[in-house]
């Protein structure tokens, strides 16, 4: 199809910032495409297609992971060149995290209700009402860490059962906190509507940074471990439908997906005290 051609996993993992742009592109076709044809159900719809364009490039990467599974033996060398992948996985869901951001700030606002409609109901769903006690906190801590752990059981769970299924959860979390920044944004914005001009251009690209990086300080490590479940889980996948369990080989795959569950698990862990302890004091 047209739009697997523009990438493929080795162009992929040597330019990994060039998936930030895949990303922008991917994510805005099934914008357009959504709100074209599935109006009503555009925020949706829009996850499934931008997913969609992702899974050739995501089950032939995941192919070509799990044969270095086979060849390489060193269990260093072998996270350094998942350590690749992840990387240009977290320029893709970038891209998408931008994209929908984007999306949400400068669509008027009755195509934005329509648009992003589940994504804002998630949001107000979600009242974590952090106070900045720690032991107050800590309850807080334990609530987003199992959230986020079951979340990776997802990511690991889709990833085993569909090969690429982990890409769905993900590029459904890029679209709710694309939402969460967009609307940070617009509701930054209106505060700062009376300001005109050079000035008011430049309050609105202060408060779009701001948006992003208070979702980036903590939200950049989890998708991480969410990227690596995923890997892991799509690596066992992969040996399964090529026959390879049983085998010394699928010993060696299931050890490697293993440390790759436990680094994610540990990622997630220091993800959530940044958000419960580190994020509110700066945002």
């Amino acid at each position: 199809m047209v739009l697997e051609s523009l990438v493929n996993p080795i162009r992929a993992a040597k330019k990994p910032w060039e998936l930030f742009f895949i990303g922008l592109f991917y994510s805005s076709v099934a914008i357009l495409l959504s709100f074209w044809i599935f109006h009503e159900h555009t925020s949706l719809v829009m996850v499934f297609l931008t997913t969609m364009a992702c899974v050739p490039l995501v089950y032939n990467t995941i192919k070509l992971e799990e044969k270095k599974d086979v060849v390489v033996s060193e269990e260093t060398t072998l996270l350094r060149e998942h350590g690749r992948v992840i990387l240009f996985f977290l320029f893709l869901f970038l891209g998408f995290t931008v994209s929908f951001s984007l999306w949400y700030t400068f669509l008027p606002a009755g195509l934005v209700q329509s648009a992003f409609s589940v994504q804002t109901q998630t949001i107000a769903n979600i009242n974590t009402g952090i106070t900045g006690s720690f032991f107050q906190n800590f309850d807080i801590f334990t609530k987003i860490f199992f959230n986020n752990l079951k979340v990776l059981i997802f990511c690991v769970l889709f990833a085993f059962i569909y090969g690429v299924g982990a890409i769905f959860i993900l590029t459904w979390n890029a679209s709710v906190i694309g939402t969460a920044i967009g609307n940070l944004i617009r509701t930054g914005v209106s505060a700062e509507a009376s300001m005109l001009g050079l000035v008011g251009a430049a309050k609105y690209f202060h408060i779009f940074s701001i948006s992003l990086l208070r979702y980036a300080v903590h939200g950049i490590p989890e998708i991480a471990a969410y990227f690596i479940g995923g890997l892991a889980g799509s690596i066992i996948s992969v040996a399964v439908i090529r026959h390879d369990l049983g085998t010394k080989k699928y010993e060696r795959i299931i050890l490697d997906s293993s440390n790759l569950i436990i680094i994610a698990v540990v990622i997630i862990f220091l993800a959530a005290l940044l958000e419960v302890y580190v994020t509110p004091l700066f945002f």
